[in-house]
């Protein structure tokens, strides 16, 4: 894995060893990012379910403001600070090491907004409905925000219908991946 623009361009990124995480293909990774590139200046992202933080980072290397890096897991933590030190982004990073309901409570508690909140969770889970739930119901999100969540159940478009308040402006499917682009509105 790698960073594909910007300023970290072409450096390696560390993965997860195991089955306990999925990465983001590069293929998907590179779409994803073509379809946002334009909306990433100064923006502050969120990535809740970071693994190795491929999606904070790309983000980032691409001109996004600032970015929170969430994950419940040590060795992930580590994996995302080795990478967040290679990439030379420390400045522009925080990382909390929390289970992501603790992390959206804490975040919350300090009235903090995204633009851009990446939702990456491990696929048989409801991880990603709860936390978009929390998310609108705490304003987590600007007004022209966008969470970008990756699955491979189509059905969680349903799912996420149920707010009204959110809309479902694209789906994306890479092989057995669905990337859902949900904005206000």
């Amino acid at each position: 894995m790698r960073v594909i623009s910007g300023t970290a361009r072409g450096k390696k990124l560390n993965t997860l060893s195991g089955l306990n995480t999925r990465p983001t293909l590069d293929r998907v990774k590179e779409a994803v990012f073509s379809i946002i590139q334009f909306e990433l200046e100064d923006k502050e992202v969120l990535d809740l379910f970071s693994g190795s933080g491929a999606l904070a980072i790309e983000a980032l290397s691409r001109g996004a403001k600032s970015a929170v890096l969430c994950d419940n897991s040590r060795e992930a933590i580590r994996i995302i600070r080795q990478n967040i030190e290679e990439t030379k982004l420390e400045s522009k990073v925080e990382i909390i090491n929390k289970d992501y309901v603790e992390a959206l409570k804490k975040l919350s508690k300090q009235n903090r907004k995204f633009d851009i909140i990446f939702l990456d969770p491990p696929y048989k889970s409801d991880f990603a409905i709860k936390a978009i739930k929390y998310i609108l119901e705490n304003s987590m999100i600007t007004e022209d925000g966008t969470i970008i969540f990756e699955t491979d159940d189509k059905n969680k478009e349903q799912e996420i219908l149920k707010y009204k308040e959110m809309r479902i402006c694209d789906i994306r499917k890479y092989g057995s991946v669905y990337v859902i682009f949900i904005r206000k509105g």
